[in-house]
């Protein structure tokens, strides 16, 4: 399918599917976005020294490089598993252009997350592992793994076989007792989907360009 690069609201910038007419993020900017749904809302919202995040829909990485930069300010441990069946290219994250969007400090950070290799566990900050994994997310079986879960997949309009009840039931197996998902999505049959494998669902305040979003918690 054919892709290009877009600049969001924001003036960060975003891989556009054009054949699905999608976005990796939100046109109305795609840091805004991450920040709001990912760090405000999961990352801030645990109380833990230690945190064990995975997300779905890793992407252009910018979800890691935010939680790198916020784990590294606050001084927490993080565990990060990134989950992609389809790595987008060098040549695409040089055109994203991240390392700008930060302060110069943070510079070498970001380049370290785009640089490091797949399949093993990669030292990234003394407080940031990462495991980038390139596996469909219909073959996750992990179990009580997570505190965390940043549901980033592409919308369910184009993709709705990634938000049925298959898939959460899986999410809700791998967190931990406690664990929460956070998602972009505030879709019904997404948030039903969620309900009836036993998450908790609230929904929320949703980043600009967005009325709401999803936070759920695994309360057993």
């Amino acid at each position: 399918m054919k892709r290009q690069i877009v600049t969001t609201a924001d003036g960060s910038k975003t891989i556009q599917i054009i054949d699905w007419n999608e976005q990796y993020h939100s046109k109305h900017g795609a840091l805004q976005e991450a920040y709001h749904v990912f760090i405000k809302m999961g990352f801030q919202f645990i109380c833990k020294p230690e945190l064990s995040i995975l997300e779905i829909g890793y992407g252009t990485g910018l979800n890691a490089i935010i939680t790198a930069i916020e784990s590294k300010k606050a001084n927490r441990k993080v565990n990060y598993t990134g989950v992609e069946a389809y790595p987008v290219s060098s040549n695409e994250l040089e055109l994203l252009n991240y390392s700008d969007l930060f302060k110069t400090e943070f510079k070498p950070l970001v380049n370290k997350i785009h640089q490091s290799t797949w399949e093993s566990l990669q030292l990234i900050e003394p407080n940031f592992h990462l495991h980038k994994k390139k596996l469909f997310f219909q073959e996750i079986e992990d179990k009580t793994a997570y505190d965390l879960i940043y549901f980033d997949a592409f919308g369910a309009r184009v993709q709705p076989e990634l938000w049925d009840k298959n898939i959460m039931a899986k999410m809700y197996r791998a967190l931990n007792s406690q664990g929460v998902l956070v998602t972009y999505s505030a879709k019904g049959s997404v948030r039903r989907a969620l309900q009836e494998v036993g998450f908790q669902v609230e929904r929320l305040p949703g980043p600009p360009g967005k009325r709401e979003m999803l936070r759920a918690i695994k309360a057993c």
